[in-house]
């Protein structure tokens, strides 16, 4: 990364870095004088460049190096690879979920700061479960995370070579066609202290075994027929290495090679094969793959091909939902979310829905790391990273989600003023808008009080506090309705209080939002919340879906917003004053906008949790 000549002459120049970590050295001209910095395994918050010193206020945070970095730097020092190679390589059967993301920014992450490869290559070996749908979902998930693959490739891509490798297999004695049914293999296999059975048609002959491969291949058998099994050993202490099943028949439409063929390459042999063709130098997976290793080797060994190595980190689970493909699709198919990217799932086109933004998504990723022992990560965690995004880049708005009238008594009836609002403290860049302010306003009807505490510092009969961008005004009466509920208060104002402009000596400790009522717009907003009451659903008591949370999503089907807020479009971010942080839902028209929650300001879990 070279910044060089960029900024000669400039007295002051301010960058964020946001590297994952490590190896990151830069040169930089700053008035004349060289300035070069070098990062060694540091991530680098924030650095100032000042021409009277060269360098002042550099905050870094120092950060060892993960498991798979050492591997990689020792890999690299050593001369075993020129450069490294990784993939994703996700199954196009359904969305990807925040695991999938940390793993996507793991991947892509690693040959980014290595200066390597990343391929993305879809594991479509099952040709019943896959669908070009999800292809479509995926590829712009990894794009809207903000990475690009240097090569695009599909397992299927490598369906002829995956069959001749078969081919040599059965060639050497090493692979023989099997016509067990499912259940006698099973049967047959053994257990941890029982060794497996040899099948009946084990010790088949070289020249049979082609024969009946070449029939599975031309489609003679029907599905469950016949399989071909690897010939390993059926005593040995890893069960995978018990004859395992290479290749099964499957009359099915495949999304990409249609008809063509009807036997299908199991997982296990097709998956370090297609590593070992894309010449894969670091194959990441997760811990569940540990015991596949050796018999991924076993094939590379054994096929005299490229000998790609896999490596396993620990998979990433989150609190209060759930992240098995089979659950998801549960909460889909039995209508307790309204789809994939339902904002409450924590699938990355349901976080993206929700209003997340890549960069909190790729800063949770890092900070949560990668290790080697399963543990589960806690979602106040993501909140908090995608809280600290929108705090900077989202614009500033006042909402009032259950409105209460406040009639300003004192303000002239008819008149209105604009008022001026910042957009974003946090961006000196962001600009302002105006709103619009009269005599009768809406408030939070949480904002009063009939009878309020005493450290009660909002409104309530003689207390005072201030309107944000406007004026203070004093309590001074309420009206009911016949069922006793407050319907309406009535407040005077001090005109020498205005915002930015205020003469009137007065203090007041409470601020308020507001929506004048003259010029309100109306919106729906969604309150999403966590879809689970307990901390790890896949474990507790009972069904999973007995532990969803009723609460996880309330509609206000009538919010007041300011006139600015009208013109928002789909995917807009904002900071509703004192409520949290929205977007705009694309089930949005013209005549009926749809704001969707995607954090409060406070992690209101914690509280509650520490309540109890």
């Amino acid at each position: 990364m070279d910044f060089s000549n960029r900024f000669i002459g400039q007295t002051k120049v301010t960058f964020d870095f946001e590297f994952y970590s490590g190896g990151v050295a830069c040169s930089i001209e700053l008035a004349s004088a060289p300035i070069s910095l070098a990062y060694k395994s540091y991530l680098c918050k924030q650095v100032k460049f000042n021409s009277n010193k060269y360098y002042h206020n550099i905050i870094m945070e120092e950060r060892s190096l993960n498991f798979l970095e050492e591997i990689i730097e020792k890999d690299l020092a050593e001369g075993k690879y020129k450069s490294i190679h990784t993939r994703f390589p996700p199954e196009p059967n359904g969305y990807l979920h925040i695991g999938h993301a940390a793993s996507i920014c793991l991947n892509f992450g690693l040959a980014i700061k290595y200066q390597g490869k990343c391929n993305l290559r879809f594991d479509d070996t099952n040709p019943s479960t896959e669908e070009t749908e999800y292809v479509d979902s995926i590829m712009n998930d990894v794009r809207w995370l903000g990475f690009n693959w240097d090569e695009l490739h599909y397992t299927s891509d490598y369906f002829q070579q995956l069959h001749d490798f078969a081919v040599v297999l059965i060639k050497k004695g090493l692979a023989y066609v099997d016509d067990s049914t499912s259940e006698q293999i099973a049967a047959e296999k053994g257990g941890i202290d029982k060794p497996g059975i040899e099948s009946a048609y084990r010790n088949r002959s070289v020249e049979e075994n082609l024969e009946l491969f070449e029939a599975m291949r031309a489609g003679k058998y029907a599905d469950g027929e016949k399989v071909l099994r690897a010939k390993i050993d059926m005593a040995h202490s890893n069960l995978l290495f018990r004859d395992p099943i290479l290749y099964r028949i499957k009359h099915a439409h495949h999304h990409r090679t249609g008809d063509t063929w009807c036997i299908y390459p199991m997982y296990d042999f097709a998956h370090g094969q297609s590593d070992s063709i894309e010449k894969i130098t670091h194959s990441i997976c997760t811990l569940e793959f540990i015991h596949h290793r050796p018999l991924y080797d076993w094939f590379i060994e054994n096929l005299e091909i490229f000998p790609s190595h896999q490596y396993e980190f620990a998979r990433r689970n989150l609190t209060y939902t759930v992240m098995s493909k089979r659950k998801l699709l549960q909460l889909v198919n039995e209508k307790h979310v309204t789809g994939w990217d339902d904002p409450r799932m924590p699938t990355i086109s349901g976080l993206r829905r929700r209003g997340y933004t890549p960069e909190s998504i790729r800063n949770f990723a890092d900070t949560i790391g990668i290790a080697k022992r399963e543990n589960i990560t806690d979602v106040s965690l993501l909140e908090f990273c995608v809280r600290e995004d929108l705090n900077k880049i989202a614009n500033r708005g006042m909402a009032v989600l259950d409105p209460l009238k406040l009639v300003i008594t004192n303000y002239p009836e008819g008149q209105m003023e604009e008022l001026h609002a910042e957009n974003n403290p946090e961006d000196a860049n962001s600009g302002s808008h105006t709103v619009p302010f009269s005599r009768e306003i809406w408030i939070e009807r949480e904002d009063f009080m009939e009878e309020p505490p005493k450290k009660f510092f909002r409104l309530g009969p003689g207390l005072t506090a201030r309107l944000k961008h406007a004026y203070i005004v004093k309590c001074d009466d309420f009206v009911k309705d016949e069922n006793g509920k407050v319907t309406e208060i009535h407040c005077t104002y001090i005109p020498e209080s205005k915002s930015g402009s205020d003469t009137s000596g007065l203090k007041v400790k409470g601020t308020i939002h507001w929506v004048s009522a003259a010029h309100a717009k109306t919106a729906e907003v969604r309150l999403y919340d966590r879809l689970f009451q307990v901390e790890n659903p896949a474990v507790a008591e009972g069904d999973f879906k007995d532990h969803i949370n009723p609460d996880s999503l309330q509609v206000i089907s009538k919010a007041y917003i300011e006139p600015w807020l009208a013109t928002a479009k789909d995917g807009d971010r904002f900071q509703f004053l004192r409520k949290g942080y929205f977007c705009v839902d694309r089930d949005s028209t013209p005549d009926n906008l749809v704001f969707n929650r995607t954090v409060g300001l406070k992690d209101s879990w914690a509280k509650e949790a520490a309540k109890s």
